[in-house]
């Protein structure tokens, strides 16, 4: 899968509305958004603002974080070998 942030975001917003078995037109009438908006987010059409990222998590009652922890969705091939850096310095 590629890596693409609004694709990923928009699947996770549709699995957490799902899971509250609200329709896009439920959560664009809770949120103030216009449906057809929730469903380019869902679709990864749109690259919303952190101002909406935060009234969709409120209005679904998670933390902004919930909707953004898409990571595990998507490994890169070299992550996993990849050691985080150090500061030592050899001597």
């Amino acid at each position: 899968m590629e890596y693409n942030p609004p694709t990923l975001f928009g699947a996770r917003l549709a699995t957490i509305r799902k899971a509250r078995g609200w329709s896009q037109e439920l959560l664009a009438l809770k949120s103030g958004l216009a449906r057809s908006y929730v469903g380019g987010i869902e679709r990864g059409q749109r690259n919303l603002s952190l101002i909406n990222i935060c009234v969709l998590a409120h209005t679904l009652g998670v933390p902004p974080k919930e909707l953004l922890d898409f990571l595990p969705a998507y490994a890169a091939p070299d992550d996993s070998a990849k050691e985080p850096p150090t500061d030592q310095k050899s001597e």
